[in-house]
Protein backbone atom coordinates (compact mmCIF):
# COMPACT_ATOMS: atom_id res chain seq x y z
CA UNK A 1 0.00 0.00 0.00
CA UNK A 2 1.19 3.52 -0.81
CA UNK A 3 1.14 5.99 2.09
CA UNK A 4 1.38 9.75 1.85
CA UNK A 5 2.37 11.83 4.85
CA UNK A 6 1.01 15.34 4.26
CA UNK A 7 1.88 18.37 6.36
CA UNK A 8 -0.92 20.35 7.99
CA UNK A 9 -1.27 22.87 10.80
CA UNK A 10 -2.44 22.10 14.31
CA UNK A 11 -5.55 24.31 14.04
CA UNK A 12 -6.89 22.27 11.09
CA UNK A 13 -6.16 19.01 12.89
CA UNK A 14 -7.61 20.16 16.20
CA UNK A 15 -10.82 21.38 14.59
CA UNK A 16 -11.33 18.15 12.63
CA UNK A 17 -10.48 15.94 15.61
CA UNK A 18 -13.19 17.69 17.65
CA UNK A 19 -15.81 17.52 14.86
CA UNK A 20 -14.97 13.93 13.78
CA UNK A 21 -16.53 14.26 10.30
CA UNK A 22 -17.07 11.28 7.99
CA UNK A 23 -14.93 12.97 5.30
CA UNK A 24 -12.53 15.90 5.09
CA UNK A 25 -11.15 18.25 2.49
CA UNK A 26 -7.39 18.39 3.01
CA UNK A 27 -6.96 21.59 1.03
CA UNK A 28 -3.87 23.40 -0.17
CA UNK A 29 -3.85 27.16 -0.75
CA UNK A 30 -2.29 26.90 -4.21
CA UNK A 31 -4.55 26.31 -7.17
CA UNK A 32 -1.70 25.28 -9.43
CA UNK A 33 0.06 22.13 -8.22
CA UNK A 34 -1.91 18.89 -8.57
CA UNK A 35 -1.56 15.99 -6.12
CA UNK A 36 -0.56 12.76 -7.87
CA UNK A 37 1.13 10.73 -5.12
CA UNK A 38 -1.79 8.36 -4.40
CA UNK A 39 -4.43 6.43 -6.26
CA UNK A 40 -7.93 6.34 -4.76
CA UNK A 41 -7.78 4.02 -1.75
CA UNK A 42 -4.26 5.01 -0.70
CA UNK A 43 -3.56 5.90 2.92
CA UNK A 44 -3.18 9.66 3.50
CA UNK A 45 -1.60 10.55 6.87
CA UNK A 46 -1.47 13.89 8.69
CA UNK A 47 1.81 15.33 10.01
CA UNK A 48 1.86 18.55 11.99
CA UNK A 49 4.19 21.43 11.23
CA UNK A 50 7.55 21.44 12.97
CA UNK A 51 8.36 21.38 15.87
CA UNK A 52 5.44 18.92 16.30
CA UNK A 53 7.13 16.29 14.15
CA UNK A 54 4.48 13.64 14.59
CA UNK A 55 1.92 11.78 12.47
CA UNK A 56 -1.40 12.41 14.20
CA UNK A 57 -4.12 10.77 12.07
CA UNK A 58 -5.18 10.19 8.49
CA UNK A 59 -7.79 8.88 6.08
CA UNK A 60 -8.26 7.19 2.71
CA UNK A 61 -7.65 9.22 -0.42
CA UNK A 62 -10.55 9.55 -2.87
CA UNK A 63 -9.86 12.35 -5.32
CA UNK A 64 -7.80 15.46 -5.92
CA UNK A 65 -9.47 18.34 -7.70
CA UNK A 66 -9.28 22.11 -8.02
CA UNK A 67 -12.26 24.10 -6.73
CA UNK A 68 -13.05 27.76 -6.15
CA UNK A 69 -12.94 28.31 -2.40
CA UNK A 70 -16.64 29.17 -2.19
CA UNK A 71 -17.61 25.91 -3.91
CA UNK A 72 -15.26 23.97 -1.62
CA UNK A 73 -17.12 25.56 1.28
CA UNK A 74 -20.53 24.74 -0.22
CA UNK A 75 -19.49 21.13 -0.74
CA UNK A 76 -17.73 20.46 2.56
CA UNK A 77 -18.55 23.27 4.99
CA UNK A 78 -16.75 22.70 8.28
CA UNK A 79 -15.25 19.51 6.86
CA UNK A 80 -12.70 21.94 5.39
CA UNK A 81 -11.32 22.14 8.93
CA UNK A 82 -12.53 25.70 9.58
CA UNK A 83 -15.52 27.31 11.25
CA UNK A 84 -16.71 29.47 8.33
CA UNK A 85 -16.11 30.54 4.74
CA UNK A 86 -14.55 33.77 5.94
CA UNK A 87 -12.06 31.78 8.04
CA UNK A 88 -11.24 29.58 5.05
CA UNK A 89 -10.50 32.67 2.96
CA UNK A 90 -8.39 34.14 5.78
CA UNK A 91 -6.33 30.94 5.98
CA UNK A 92 -5.78 30.91 2.21
CA UNK A 93 -4.68 34.55 2.30
CA UNK A 94 -2.27 33.80 5.16
CA UNK A 95 -0.50 31.07 3.20
CA UNK A 96 -0.49 32.91 -0.12
CA UNK A 97 1.08 35.97 1.54
CA UNK A 98 -0.04 38.52 -0.97
CA UNK A 99 -2.87 39.81 -3.14
CA UNK A 100 -5.65 37.31 -3.67
CA UNK A 101 -8.76 37.24 -5.85
CA UNK A 102 -12.13 37.20 -4.00
CA UNK A 103 -12.81 33.53 -4.81
CA UNK A 104 -9.42 31.82 -5.21
CA UNK A 105 -9.04 28.33 -6.64
CA UNK A 106 -7.54 25.85 -4.17
CA UNK A 107 -6.33 22.27 -4.40
CA UNK A 108 -8.59 19.75 -2.67
CA UNK A 109 -7.58 16.24 -1.57
CA UNK A 110 -10.83 14.52 -0.60
CA UNK A 111 -10.45 11.90 2.14
CA UNK A 112 -12.94 9.42 3.52
CA UNK A 113 -13.07 7.57 6.87
CA UNK A 114 -10.66 9.99 8.57
CA UNK A 115 -9.22 9.22 12.00
CA UNK A 116 -7.58 11.43 14.64
CA UNK A 117 -5.39 10.28 17.50
CA UNK A 118 -4.89 11.73 20.99
CA UNK A 119 -1.36 12.91 21.68
CA UNK A 120 -0.27 9.75 23.45
CA UNK A 121 -0.80 7.79 20.21
CA UNK A 122 1.04 10.12 17.86
CA UNK A 123 3.76 8.51 15.73
CA UNK A 124 7.19 10.16 15.45
CA UNK A 125 8.09 10.89 11.83
CA UNK A 126 10.37 8.34 10.07
CA UNK A 127 14.09 8.98 10.39
CA UNK A 128 14.39 9.71 6.65
CA UNK A 129 12.11 12.74 6.90
CA UNK A 130 14.02 15.77 5.65
CA UNK A 131 13.79 19.28 7.08
CA UNK A 132 13.34 20.70 3.58
CA UNK A 133 10.02 18.88 3.00
CA UNK A 134 7.22 21.44 2.82
CA UNK A 135 4.28 19.48 1.41
CA UNK A 136 4.70 15.78 2.22
CA UNK A 137 6.36 12.49 1.33
CA UNK A 138 5.35 9.11 -0.07
CA UNK A 139 6.11 5.78 1.60
CA UNK A 140 5.45 2.22 0.42
CA UNK A 141 4.43 -0.58 2.78
CA UNK A 142 6.42 -2.97 0.59
CA UNK A 143 9.64 -1.31 1.78
CA UNK A 144 11.13 -1.37 5.28
CA UNK A 145 10.41 2.17 6.45
CA UNK A 146 6.97 2.24 4.86
CA UNK A 147 6.16 -1.20 6.29
CA UNK A 148 7.10 -0.07 9.78
CA UNK A 149 4.96 3.06 9.45
CA UNK A 150 2.01 1.06 8.15
CA UNK A 151 2.32 -1.38 11.07
CA UNK A 152 2.37 1.47 13.57
CA UNK A 153 -0.77 2.97 12.05
CA UNK A 154 -2.50 -0.41 12.06
CA UNK A 155 -1.53 -1.10 15.68
CA UNK A 156 -2.88 2.23 16.91
CA UNK A 157 -6.16 1.79 15.09
CA UNK A 158 -6.56 -1.80 16.23
CA UNK A 159 -6.02 -0.79 19.87
CA UNK A 160 -9.00 1.55 19.96
CA UNK A 161 -12.58 0.71 20.85
CA UNK A 162 -13.97 3.35 18.49
CA UNK A 163 -16.40 1.83 15.99
CA UNK A 164 -15.24 4.20 13.27
CA UNK A 165 -11.61 3.29 13.73
CA UNK A 166 -12.47 -0.42 13.81
CA UNK A 167 -14.00 0.13 10.37
CA UNK A 168 -10.68 1.59 9.22
CA UNK A 169 -8.82 -1.46 10.57
CA UNK A 170 -11.07 -3.70 8.48
CA UNK A 171 -10.30 -1.50 5.48
CA UNK A 172 -6.56 -1.88 6.08
CA UNK A 173 -6.92 -5.64 6.50
CA UNK A 174 -8.99 -6.06 3.33
CA UNK A 175 -7.43 -7.06 0.00
CA UNK A 176 -5.99 -4.00 -1.76
CA UNK A 177 -8.42 -2.02 -3.88
CA UNK A 178 -7.21 1.08 -5.66
CA UNK A 179 -8.35 3.43 -8.38
CA UNK A 180 -11.74 2.82 -9.96
CA UNK A 181 -12.38 -0.29 -7.86
CA UNK A 182 -12.04 1.70 -4.65
CA UNK A 183 -14.13 4.62 -5.93
CA UNK A 184 -16.93 2.23 -6.89
CA UNK A 185 -17.28 0.82 -3.37
CA UNK A 186 -16.06 3.65 -1.12
CA UNK A 187 -18.46 5.06 1.46
CA UNK A 188 -18.83 8.63 0.30
CA UNK A 189 -20.02 11.62 2.26
CA UNK A 190 -22.13 14.39 0.74
CA UNK A 191 -19.12 16.52 -0.19
CA UNK A 192 -17.22 13.67 -1.86
CA UNK A 193 -20.40 12.69 -3.71
CA UNK A 194 -20.72 16.20 -5.09
CA UNK A 195 -17.08 16.40 -6.18
CA UNK A 196 -16.94 12.94 -7.76
CA UNK A 197 -20.21 13.39 -9.66
CA UNK A 198 -19.08 16.84 -10.85
CA UNK A 199 -15.81 15.46 -12.18
CA UNK A 200 -17.40 12.29 -13.61
CA UNK A 201 -19.60 14.49 -15.86
CA UNK A 202 -16.62 16.65 -16.88
CA UNK A 203 -18.19 19.60 -15.03
CA UNK A 204 -21.06 19.82 -17.54
CA UNK A 205 -24.81 19.39 -17.07
CA UNK A 206 -25.82 15.94 -18.31
CA UNK A 207 -28.91 17.37 -20.06
CA UNK A 208 -27.88 20.79 -21.38
CA UNK A 209 -24.07 20.69 -21.39
CA UNK A 210 -23.98 23.84 -19.22
CA UNK A 211 -20.43 24.49 -17.93
CA UNK A 212 -20.97 27.27 -15.37
CA UNK A 213 -19.79 25.44 -12.27
CA UNK A 214 -21.76 27.39 -9.61
CA UNK A 215 -24.97 26.63 -11.55
CA UNK A 216 -24.44 22.85 -11.45
CA UNK A 217 -25.72 20.44 -8.79
CA UNK A 218 -24.92 16.81 -8.06
CA UNK A 219 -28.42 15.31 -8.00
CA UNK A 220 -29.29 11.99 -6.38
CA UNK A 221 -31.29 9.76 -8.70
CA UNK A 222 -32.82 7.93 -5.74
CA UNK A 223 -33.02 10.57 -2.99
CA UNK A 224 -30.84 10.21 0.06
CA UNK A 225 -34.00 10.60 2.16
CA UNK A 226 -35.28 7.41 0.49
CA UNK A 227 -32.07 5.49 1.32
CA UNK A 228 -30.43 6.38 -1.95
CA UNK A 229 -26.65 6.18 -1.39
CA UNK A 230 -23.96 8.81 -1.89
CA UNK A 231 -22.74 6.74 -4.83
CA UNK A 232 -21.59 8.21 -8.14
CA UNK A 233 -23.79 5.67 -9.95
CA UNK A 234 -26.72 7.23 -8.06
CA UNK A 235 -25.87 10.70 -9.32
CA UNK A 236 -26.48 13.04 -12.24
CA UNK A 237 -24.86 16.45 -12.72
CA UNK A 238 -27.68 18.87 -13.53
CA UNK A 239 -28.12 22.58 -13.93
CA UNK A 240 -29.90 23.81 -10.80
CA UNK A 241 -33.30 24.40 -12.47
CA UNK A 242 -33.23 20.92 -14.00
CA UNK A 243 -32.24 19.53 -10.61
CA UNK A 244 -35.35 21.03 -9.00
CA UNK A 245 -37.55 19.67 -11.78
CA UNK A 246 -35.91 16.25 -11.49
CA UNK A 247 -36.40 16.08 -7.73
CA UNK A 248 -40.00 17.27 -8.17
CA UNK A 249 -40.80 14.53 -10.69
CA UNK A 250 -41.36 16.85 -13.65
CA UNK A 251 -38.35 15.39 -15.48
CA UNK A 252 -36.81 11.94 -15.55
CA UNK A 253 -34.07 10.01 -17.34
CA UNK A 254 -34.83 6.54 -18.61
CA UNK A 255 -32.44 3.57 -18.24
CA UNK A 256 -31.54 4.20 -21.91
CA UNK A 257 -30.41 7.74 -20.91
CA UNK A 258 -33.33 9.37 -22.70
CA UNK A 259 -34.80 12.56 -21.23
CA UNK A 260 -38.54 12.70 -20.55
CA UNK A 261 -40.36 15.89 -19.57
CA UNK A 262 -43.77 15.48 -17.95
CA UNK A 263 -46.86 17.13 -19.36
CA UNK A 264 -47.54 18.26 -15.80
CA UNK A 265 -45.27 21.28 -16.26
CA UNK A 266 -47.59 22.67 -18.92
CA UNK A 267 -50.73 21.62 -17.04
CA UNK A 268 -49.66 23.07 -13.70
CA UNK A 269 -47.63 26.11 -14.77
CA UNK A 270 -48.79 26.88 -18.33
CA UNK A 271 -45.21 27.03 -19.63
CA UNK A 272 -42.06 24.93 -19.98
CA UNK A 273 -41.21 25.40 -23.67
CA UNK A 274 -37.45 25.41 -23.05
CA UNK A 275 -37.69 22.14 -21.14
CA UNK A 276 -39.94 20.37 -23.64
CA UNK A 277 -37.31 21.06 -26.32
CA UNK A 278 -35.21 18.35 -24.63
CA UNK A 279 -38.00 15.76 -24.43
CA UNK A 280 -36.93 12.51 -26.11
CA UNK A 281 -33.30 13.57 -26.44
CA UNK A 282 -30.35 11.60 -25.10
CA UNK A 283 -28.14 12.87 -22.30
CA UNK A 284 -25.41 15.01 -23.83
CA UNK A 285 -22.86 14.06 -21.17
CA UNK A 286 -22.34 10.70 -19.46
CA UNK A 287 -19.34 9.48 -17.45
CA UNK A 288 -16.55 7.82 -19.39
CA UNK A 289 -15.85 5.34 -16.56
CA UNK A 290 -18.17 2.34 -16.26
CA UNK A 291 -18.24 2.48 -12.44
CA UNK A 292 -19.61 6.05 -12.58
CA UNK A 293 -22.41 5.44 -15.11
CA UNK A 294 -25.92 6.07 -13.75
CA UNK A 295 -27.39 2.83 -12.46
CA UNK A 296 -30.36 1.28 -14.28
CA UNK A 297 -31.72 0.26 -10.88
CA UNK A 298 -31.82 3.84 -9.60
CA UNK A 299 -33.08 5.28 -12.90
CA UNK A 300 -35.93 2.73 -12.87
CA UNK A 301 -36.73 3.68 -9.28
CA UNK A 302 -37.00 7.37 -10.18
CA UNK A 303 -39.20 6.58 -13.19
CA UNK A 304 -41.54 4.45 -11.09
CA UNK A 305 -41.66 6.46 -7.86
CA UNK A 306 -40.91 10.13 -8.56
CA UNK A 307 -41.74 10.94 -12.18
CA UNK A 308 -45.17 12.51 -12.72
CA UNK A 309 -46.76 10.82 -15.73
Amino acid sequence: MKLWVGITDSDWFQFCSEQKPDEVNFWQPSGEQAFKALQPGGLFLFKLHSPDNFIVGGGFFLRFTFLPARLAWEAFGQKNGVQSLSELLQRIRKYRRGEMEPNPTIGCSILTEPFYWPRERWIPIPTSWGKSIVRGKTYDSEHDEGRELFQQVHARLAATQSQGEQDVVRELDAPPAYGAEYLARARLGQGAFRVLVTDAYQRRCAITGEKTLPALDAAHIKPYSENGPHSVSNGLLLRSDWHRLYDGGYVTVTPEFRIEVSSRIREEFSNGRDYYAHHGSQLVVVPSDSWAMPSRQYLDWHNQNIYKT
